[in-house]
């Protein structure tokens, strides 16, 4: 039965996902767009944090944790966003709801453990527009939509006890389209420039988890993965157009498409290298990670702007999580798990010779499915990325998030026909 569920939620969840724009942020106007992939939604509630692993979950930002695995782990996710997007004079706001992951981690042997699944790497979706008709008679419009997935497949082995190695070998794919209307007062139409840009390209990522006992209550946890820098190949297609103004506001086509020979390109994934260490046991863990991005290799799409730079990026994550007593028979939200966490980022993209700030705290339960060790994990992350200094956009989000995580012995040999 627990099989049939899985997969009537991991059909909904893909066919609604994919057929949304994914983000509304308007600083996925740069680069391949925002990242969107942050863990799975047990990692995400407790900040992001890359250094805890166990059995039952799948850590899927750092391959050595697959070793652990001794039953098979699905997992899939949702999460609606909701943006009040703010300058110092006007606010927006926005909602998405997308399909953030699906994946499966299964044991091999009691040393071998392997993942596999679908993962968003980076999302556009923007709506934008500049008005400069009184300074220059200019009047100008942006969208944009799409994103970057990845395809994975990884192992985890165990060297000794305390030491496992991993590596996930990565195929990105995913289409990105931008769209931009310009108006001059002087010109009875204005122009429409549509690109089009089909990525594709190969990554990989490699990990190491080291636990040992700190003494007979505690066990502590350290982890180091990287990331390489990956560069994905675009190829690229422009479609340019007369377009006029309705008197309600609308934009309507004036005129035919004709397509503009514009150059293939290399877009960067940027290399990560991410440091983690915590301490805790069954009952409660508390960890942090700093990662440090290559964001500083960062390019555009198809033009540099004068007024935009990127810079090495950083991330400080602490999270952990509580249960009151995982063994309890006679109450339920003694066996539930409360986590929580905080982040803090320089996301390595600066505007206006400002840098892109992001931090939030999260906040989550683990649900145990009665029977099972399988759970239902609900989230909410609260944030903010931006400033409304210097021309700029302030946008706070509030998330809310929700994942299935199934466990069986999927594979196990039958002794009996």
């Amino acid at each position: 039965m627990i099989k049939k569920i899985v997969l009537l939620i991991t059909i909904l969840l893909a066919n609604f996902g994919f057929a949304q724009e994914n983000t509304a942020s308007p600083y996925s106007f740069y680069g391949i767009g925002s990242a969107r992939f942050k863990g799975t939604n047990d990692f995400v509630n407790m900040g992001g944090i890359s250094v805890y692993s166990d059995s039952t979950h799948i850590n899927v930002l750092n391959p050595a944790s697959y070793s652990n695995q001794l039953i098979t782990t699905f997992q899939v996710g949702m999460t609606s966003s909701f943006y009040n997007l703010n300058t110092a004079s006007a606010s927006e706001k926005a909602k998405k709801t997308t399909f953030d992951y699906m994946v499966m981690g299964f044991p091999v042997s009691k040393k071998v453990g392997v993942s596999l699944g679908l993962l968003p790497q980076s999302a556009v979706g923007y709506r934008l527009s500049s008005d400069t008709r009184s300074v220059n008679g200019l009047f100008k419009q942006y969208k944009g939509k799409g994103g970057v997935n990845k395809v994975f497949v990884g192992a985890g082995y165990q060297i000794t006890p305390k030491f496992s190695v991993g590596l996930d070998f990565q195929y990105l794919f995913g289409i990105l389209n931008t769209q931009s209307d310009v108006f001059d007062q002087t010109i009875i139409y204005g122009s429409r420039e549509i690109n089009e840009s089909t990525v594709s390209g190969l990554a990989v990522n490699a990990g190491l988890n080291f636990k040992t006992k700190f003494n007979n209550k505690l066990n502590f946890f350290s982890s180091l993965t990287y990331a390489p820098e990956a560069k994905l190949n675009s190829i690229n297609t422009r479609n340019v157009s007369l377009v006029s103004a309705l008197a309600n506001g609308s934009i309507v086509a004036a005129s035919a498409d004709t397509e503009v020979n514009v150059a293939d390109t290399k877009l960067i994934v940027p290399s990560k290298l991410a440091i983690g260490a915590g301490l805790g046991n069954r009952k409660w863990f508390l960890g942090g990670d700093v990662a440090f991005s290559g964001t500083g290799n960062q390019v555009n799409r198809f033009e540099n702007y004068s007024n935009v730079s990127y810079e090495n990026g950083v991330k400080v994550a602490i999270g952990g999580f509580f249960i009151p007593k995982f063994d309890s028979y006679n109450n339920y939200f003694q066996r539930v798990t409360y986590r929580g966490g905080f982040k803090y980022e320089n996301t390595g993209l600066v505007i206006n010779n400002t840098a892109i700030k992001d931090k939030s705290v999260t906040l989550g339960f683990g649900l145990p499915i009665s029977g099972t060790f399988s759970s239902l994990n609900l989230g909410a992350e609260y944030g903010s990325r931006g400033t409304t200094g210097n021309g700029l956009i302030k946008e706070n989000y509030f998330s809310i998030n929700i994942g299935l995580l199934f466990n069986d012995k999927w594979f196990r040999k039958t002794l009996y026909n």
